[in-house]
């Protein structure tokens, strides 16, 4: 099993690495649900963990339907990532029809260069899982950060569950939202 912490500075960052992490998906307000972090961040990270780090990629707090506007700013965040030696990046974004929007993905794939990319719980609110699991599949996308569609991972580990029996190790599922030490065994 692959631990990956989400960490929301530095700080927590290398302790979380101190303490086996095995990746970190690296961000900033969590309170709002998690944000891009600075660059300074961003940078730091990447220099200072032997561990691959995850930068998530999303602009604002809210929906994830991103306007043009929006959109530049993460494509121009994904590539600073990149030069910053940023493992991979966590994403998400969708259509005003509950879908991955592929458009946004595409480019972004296109300026990562082989970077890996997390679909984020960004999923968990597709109108349709199973055709979104395979657009995502599709393009490249090798991991998807899920909790099973409902507010924790506790509550939508049964549905998970089917979605990674569907993917057939095609694309892997990551329990994500309100993991705990306490809950991990029971996911």
């Amino acid at each position: 099993m692959t631990l990956e912490v989400c960490a929301n500075s530095i700080e927590s960052a290398r302790a979380a690495w101190r303490g086996g992490a095995h990746r970190i998906e690296l961000c900033c307000n969590l309170e709002r649900g998690g944000l891009t972090p600075g660059p300074g961040t961003i940078v730091q990270a990447c220099r200072q963990l032997d561990i691959p780090v995850m930068v998530l990629l999303r602009p604002r707090a809210g929906h994830f339907r991103y306007t043009p506007a929006e959109q530049e700013a993460m494509l121009a965040s994904a590539k600073f990532c990149r030069q910053a030696g940023a493992a991979g990046l966590v994403v998400g974004a969708l259509t005003a029809e509950g879908m991955p929007d592929l458009e946004l993905l595409e480019k972004l794939i296109a300026c990562t260069e082989g970077m890996d990319l997390t679909f984020h719980r960004a999923f968990d609110l597709c109108r349709d899982p199973e055709e979104a699991m395979q657009q995502l599949q599709a393009l490249g996308i090798r991991r998807i950060l899920t909790a099973g569609g409902a507010s924790t991972v506790l509550e939508g580990a049964e549905r998970s569950r089917r979605w990674q029996e569907h993917a057939a190790g095609a694309i892997e599922f990551m329990a994500g939202g309100g993991l705990t030490p306490d809950n991990l065994e029971a996911v």
